[in-house]
């Protein structure tokens, strides 16, 4: 839940919040979302390695949980209620520490989902379930700001965030500590032995992970571009400055309803081909964004219900298909390593969420537009940004499923590595 409140306005509201609102330029902006990663790029295989060998009475997931909660809430803190001199310094530090306690929840929470069910399809329900829940929590997260706007006048970018980081503040320490007393740990696996380097070489080898991470990162890249521009999109092009969260709602709305609709697709076709489906037709309906001017913000909000609904596959499949790639890596290790494996993921989602809205801010530059309050665009550089929302992430959608259409890892491929792996502890409780 915290999760899905926080991340979308770190990636939209935020940038389009600190340029804005607060002086920050595009192109410093810009350098600080890609700086943020170069941390990351420590932090994420660290913390992944380090969770999977974690010896502790509370287990080797949930001790990394709890850790987490104090850092992300001050990063979030800091990040949606800025205090004193704010600059390009202030954004990069605040979301560095962020994004450090992002990865110690993230990593270890996501690890200990894959690990309670070894089937194939029950393990798309639990990410099925997990997904719903999240964005129940962000639905609910955009439906408060927006009766704010309309009963109270709290419409601006400004009291969204308010609204929103404290119930971020609220949500991390009672749902965290939920999951932490809630879920026990698996006791029976294969413990880690590989060093780094030949560990490393391991996952290097692992076919469908390579394919999954390149289709991931060109997706994330998609994703990172809309998320950062939407805003724009409505302020400048729309001219509808007082309803960006009500097409958030509208979007994640339709995200959540279409949570079990994507399950069932996933548990009648192999996972990749319902992602797929789900690529391709977001890509279409994100076109037809190019279509709408200013005063056609009521218009956006069918193409953003078709979208939404796509989208729901984005959030369900592809962490599901993550977890049978960790028991094709536990029958070549010998060890079960998940948290290494959803560290590497969870740098590639942010390297792609913070490449994409670098990306999308280069591009506006080039063509001259600027999001500081008072500049009067021109209609050609507002053109620039109009195709850029709308054919930006169309792009990296539809090359994402082009990238994903043969994935190896079926359905009955995965049944072959399970009974081998039953084989291989089988073997190993008897050593």
């Amino acid at each position: 839940m915290p999760i899905q409140v926080v991340s979308i306005p770190v990636l939209s509201l935020i940038p389009a919040y600190y340029t804005a609102d607060l002086g920050v330029t595009m192109a410093a902006a810009s350098a600080v979302l890609l700086a943020s990663r170069l941390f990351d790029a420590v932090t994420d295989p660290l913390i992944g390695w380090l969770s999977d060998r974690t010896r502790s009475r509370f287990g080797r997931r949930r001790v990394w949980m709890a850790v987490s909660v104090p850092i992300f809430m001050l990063g979030v803190y800091k990040l949606f209620f800025p205090q004193g001199p704010v600059d390009a310094f202030y954004l990069v530090t605040w979301l560095i520490v962020m994004w450090l306690g992002w990865t110690l929840l993230y990593i270890p929470y996501y690890a200990l989902g894959a690990e309670i069910s070894p089937d194939y399809d029950e393990r798309t329900r639990i990410t099925a379930w997990r997904s719903g829940i999240g964005l129940s929590a962000n639905v609910v997260s955009k439906l408060v700001p927006v009766a704010a706007g309309f009963l109270l006048g709290m419409a601006t970018i400004a009291d969204n965030l308010l609204i929103i980081g404290i119930m971020a503040l609220a949500l991390l320490p009672l749902t965290v500590g939920a999951s932490i007393v809630g879920v026990p740990e698996r006791t029976d696996y294969l413990s880690p032995r590989l060093p780094l380097l030949p560990g490393l070489k391991v996952m290097a080898h692992n076919g469908p992970f390579k394919r999954l991470l390149l289709a991931l990162f060109i997706n994330q890249l998609g994703s990172g571009i809309s998320t950062v521009t939407v805003a724009l999109f409505i302020l400048d092009a729309l001219h509808q400055q007082e309803h960006v969260l009500l097409m958030l709602l509208v979007f994640f709305a339709f995200n959540l309803a279409g949570v079990p609709f994507w399950l069932r697709v996933a548990r009648r076709v192999n996972k990749h081909r319902a992602w797929c489906a789900a690529l391709f037709g977001f890509a279409g309906f994100h076109c037809l964004y190019m279509l709408l001017g200013p005063g056609d913000f009521y218009r956006m909000l069918p193409i953003t219900a078709c979208t939404g609904f796509l989208g729901a596959a984005f959030s369900v499949v592809p962490t599901s298909m993550l977890a049978d790639i960790a028991d094709l890596d536990t029958l070549e290790s010998g060890e079960d390593r998940a948290a290494w494996y959803f560290a590497v993921w969870s740098f590639v989602v942010k390297v792609g969420i913070s490449v994409g809205p670098a990306l999308a801010f280069a591009l506006l530059a080039l063509v001259g537009y600027e999001a500081s309050e008072g500049v009067e665009n021109t209609p050609d550089k507002i053109l620039g940004l109009r195709m850029l929302y709308a054919f930006g992430p169309a792009v990296g959608m539809a090359i994402c499923a082009l990238v994903a259409w043969n994935y190896p890892l079926t359905r009955e491929r995965h049944r072959e590595v399970r009974q081998q792996l039953e084989s291989l502890r089988q073997s190993a409780g008897g050593e």
